[in-house]
């Protein structure tokens, strides 16, 4: 005889299909989103939240366009009353300002999440981010997204692009690649930057402060040429906190200038190499840090 269709069969039914564990998932289902796509899905996430108020996005947007100028004004009235700072023109600081500018605005734009870790590690939200399939450091680079930081690439790229048209070089096809690869590498730099200034916040949550003279304050000292510092701090820029191969070392070969420094000329295309090194320091530094990372306790 067939067994009895009743609302308790098919209740008994689904109690031991409960009962068995839950359905096993595909592959594709249990494999986590690669790190470069679920930072691109998150991107898109919070630009979207960010577009919703589309008035306020576009004053923040021009407000960070305006901002972004104080530095280059303070440049220009320092050149108003002198010719020449630290064996530069204006025309070649502005060229540093641009490139180092440039590059770090694009860092801030994917990078710059890394900010809001210390207030996640205290509020114990980050134990969240640790439960996902997903890439710790994709959600941590994506968190807070906004296209307003797109403001600040327009300044930098405009002072490129006067510097370059002014500067009396000859432009063969060698400088420009290296100019390229300047904006190339000081990006990746500074990406690798932001990632250390983040791992501070596993040991001292509130040394932001601290972590932040390591980005912008690098930002700062890339800007201007790296001989008004002196040779004891300019060395120290090149070797301990490497920012010098940002922009000022490839800049050195396209002026056509000699090291102030006396530095091997081979320095001048050390750029990629010098990014390679402290992008591996960066992610070898994270995974340290989220393997011994116990949570806040309470």
């Amino acid at each position: 005889m067939a067994e009895p269709t009743t609302a308790d069969g098919f209740a008994d039914a689904d109690a031991e299909a409960t009962s068995a564990g839950p359905l096993p998932r595909s592959r594709a289902e249990q494999r986590p989103l690669p790190g470069p796509l679920a930072y691109l899905l998150l991107v898109r996430m919070w630009s979207r939240a960010a577009s919703q108020y589309r008035v306020s996005l576009a004053l923040t947007g021009v407000a960070q366009v305006f901002t972004t100028c104080l530095d280059l004004i303070a440049i220009l009235v320092i050149y108003s009353q002198v010719p020449v700072i630290g064996g530069f023109t204006l025309a070649q600081t502005l060229y540093l300002y641009g490139t180092t500018r440039l590059a770090f605005g694009l860092s801030d734009l994917v990078a710059s999440g890394v900010e809001t870790l210390a207030d996640s590690i205290r509020l114990g939200t980050f134990d969240i981010v640790l439960i996902r399939p997903v890439s710790t450091l994709a959600q941590v680079l994506a968190d807070q997204f906004t296209p307003k930081r797109f403001g600040k690439l327009v300044p930098a790229i405009a002072t490129l692009i006067w510097a370059v048209i002014v500067l009396p070089v000859q432009w063969n096809a060698i400088r420009v690649i290296l100019c390229c690869f300047t904006v190339l590498c000081g990006f990746v730099i500074y990406c690798a930057l932001w990632v250390l200034s983040g791992c501070v916040s596993f040991v001292a949550v509130d040394a932001r402060e601290v972590a932040n003279t390591f980005t912008y304050g690098s930002e700062f000292a890339t800007e201007y040429p790296i001989t008004i510092f002196g040779r004891p701090l300019g060395l120290a820029l090149t070797f301990v906190l490497p920012v010098a191969f940002v922009t000022w070392q490839p800049t050195l070969y396209v002026l056509g200038r000699s090291d102030p420094f006396g530095l091997p000329g081979f320095l001048r295309f050390a750029s990629p190499v010098a990014a390679v090194l402290l992008s591996g320091l960066a992610a070898l530094v994270w995974r340290a840090c989220i393997r011994r990372y116990r949570s806040t306790g309470s």
